[in-house]
């Protein structure tokens, strides 16, 4: 499967370039972001919280595959 680059790493990228990078601000940022494409699955696919449970793990493995967390 590719990496894909999320807007927080986009934007990460762009701060080096530039040679600022904030560590902490940039862990909360992609922390955020994560959560964000998280509850749109939990408000938007899942019904009960036996398959909220279930794509919350698989979530988890997506994201952690694609975006190489």
């Amino acid at each position: 499967m590719e990496i894909k680059q999320t807007a927080v790493d986009w934007l990460v990228e762009q701060f080096e370039k530039d040679g600022y990078l904030d560590i902490q601000r940039i862990q909360q940022a992609k922390q955020m972001e994560k959560e964000q494409m998280f509850d749109y699955i939990k408000n938007n696919i899942v019904i009960g919280e036996k398959t909220l449970k279930f794509f919350q793990e698989e979530f988890e493995k997506y994201y952690n595959k694609t975006f190489n967390n």
